[in-house]
């Protein structure tokens, strides 16, 4: 024990001893005069006494007084009589009267009438009966003795001010009736705090310590002519607590979406963005996908209303889609067999996905062609623990002479390895790919492969009108899967609720480093 006393001596800040010493020659001292006698600022009192308690050396006990006072108004109903009294009074001598006539009866302002009725029948010292305000028996009662209340305020007009905890019962009584008018009474707070030693302390002060500066930052000067061999060092606790610091960093969500693009760009890459507001052209009809699919339905689309309609591309794009759709012009294969609609065409919309910006990079330059895109997209899905109605998704695309499924699956497997993923392919199907697959990853920590994204060779029927005669691979994933997979996240919700405890508890650096 011995020990561990000297220790904690060595390791006591000199205000901590100053304050320990101050409490030897006098127990009862008070903040304030530990500050006098010590020639220590309050706050370092205060400052010293905290870090003492952290030790269990002393306790801190804090007191909080409330000190009462008359307001203002609180003077005046104390020199004139609350409302309800001066009503009561007349009372007395009329026993009732009309509602109307109340504030010239009783003298008080309109304004307090209806305040001062319902005090007179919260005391029920009258009741309304028909318009008429009559005065009850216990009215009657209290016609010539004073409520607690008004005792209160004879009280605060002798004494001034008057500690709460000093109020017997009924002026406890009278104090809570006139606080609930807000206007009459000022409740100051007054913090006062006063400490005791505990067995650890005695422990120290019997041991005995010395007060003498101590160096804890040395000067070039210090150290230039020599001083600092004969300056005395206060030791440092290496495991004592410090402040919790909260480093500003990204959103989880933003280091992934920086991470992906890293990694695209590494790999010759090079980055397109879209809009937000598409045409039901570049968003459905050049992926090849019918007007009447189900997912071009209300319930899985957002349509919009202003701006209505969208413009559609050049006049050739456009009759070769609407061909390709109903015959398959010159893909090989039938199309729809069904009427295709400019109208539909045009229609506004919130993008479902970010396929519309590859088909319109494919459009707008020629092969060979290596492009990547981030971004936000929005679907009608009901929020639960996995879905939300807005989320990103990262899109890869490339088109040149020569491109087949297996540099597909290559390009793939080294993009999900930058992640840092074990991958493995199974058959898909997707309506605007075909040779299209999914892609798993391998999750160690739950012991099985979970899908991730999804990857395909663009079909005939989407290149053939864009005219593209290579071929073309194209891949994506959803960034909020890779997210609540990286952060071991249940619910897809927590990625957006900012909950700032979370947010400050995840590591600066957090996932596989490029």
């Amino acid at each position: 024990m011995s020990e561990d006393i000297k220790k904690t001596i060595n390791e006591l800040h000199i205000y901590e001893k100053k304050v320990l010493k101050e409490l030897e020659a006098n127990p009862d001292a008070t903040p304030e005069e530990i500050a006098e006698n010590a020639d220590m600022d309050i706050k370092a009192v205060m400052s010293a006494a905290g870090s003492l308690a952290s030790k269990d050396i002393i306790e801190v006990k804090k007191d909080v007084e409330e000190e009462i006072s008359l307001s203002d108004a609180g003077l005046d109903y104390a020199s004139e009589g609350l409302p309800e009294r001066r009503i009561l009074d007349v009372l007395a001598e009329k026993r009732s009267i009309h509602m109307k006539d109340l504030a010239d009866e009783a003298g008080i302002d309109k304004k307090e009438t209806n305040i001062a009725i319902g005090w007179l029948r919260r005391k029920n010292w009258a009741q309304i009966d028909k318009g008429e305000v009559k005065i009850t028996d216990l009215g009657a009662d209290f016609k010539d003795k004073l409520g607690e209340d008004e005792e209160l305020l004879n009280h605060l007009t002798e004494a001034k001010r008057i500690i709460k905890t000093k109020l017997d019962d009924g002026l406890l009584d009278g104090f809570k009736k006139l606080n609930d008018r807000k206007n009459i009474l000022n409740v100051k707070k007054n913090t006062s705090h006063s400490f005791k030693l505990l067995d650890k302390g005695e422990a120290i002060l019997n041991e005995g310590f010395t007060i003498q500066e101590q160096a804890t930052q040395l000067t070039h000067q210090q150290l230039k002519d020599g001083e600092w061999k004969s300056l005395q060092y206060r030791p440092y606790d290496i495991n004592a607590e410090a402040p919790v610091i909260f480093a500003g960093k990204k959103h989880p969500l933003r280091v992934i979406i920086d991470e992906i693009r890293e990694i695209f760009l590494n790999m010759g890459f090079s980055e397109d963005n879209g809009e937000f507001v598409e045409s039901a052209f570049w968003n459905f009809d050049s992926l090849f996908q019918p007007q009447d699919h189900a997912a071009r339905e209300m319930q899985d689309t957002f349509y919009l209303k202003n701006p209505l309609t969208c413009d559609l591309p050049d006049d050739a794009l456009v009759k070769l889609t609407a061909e390709t759709h109903e015959t398959g012009a010159d893909t090989g294969s039938i199309g729809w067999q069904y009427d295709w609609s400019e109208d539909i065409a045009r229609q506004s919309v919130l993008r479902t996905h970010t396929t519309g910006i590859s088909t319109k990079h494919l459009f707008s330059h020629e092969p060979p062609i290596k492009m990547f895109s981030v971004g936000r997209v929005f679907r009608r899905e009901t929020f639960d623990y996995k879905h939300l109605p807005e989320f990103h998704q990262v899109e890869g695309l490339v088109c040149d002479e020569g491109i087949s499924y297996q540099n597909l699956l290559g390009t793939l497997k080294e993009f999900y390895k930058k992640l840092g993923f074990e991958v493995r392919f199974r058959p898909a199907y997707f309506p605007y790919t075909y040779l299209s697959t999914e892609t798993e990853i391998y999750l160690e920590e739950k012991e099985s492969w979970i899908e991730l994204g999804g990857a395909g060779m663009f079909r005939p029927e989407v290149l053939k009108p864009l005219g593209i005669n290579q071929p073309a691979l194209a891949f994506g994933l959803g960034i909020e899967r890779l997210a609540m997979i990286r952060y071991d996240v249940e619910d897809i919700r927590m990625l957006y609720k900012s909950d700032i405890k979370w947010l400050r508890e995840l590591p600066v650096d957090r996932g596989v480093r490029l």
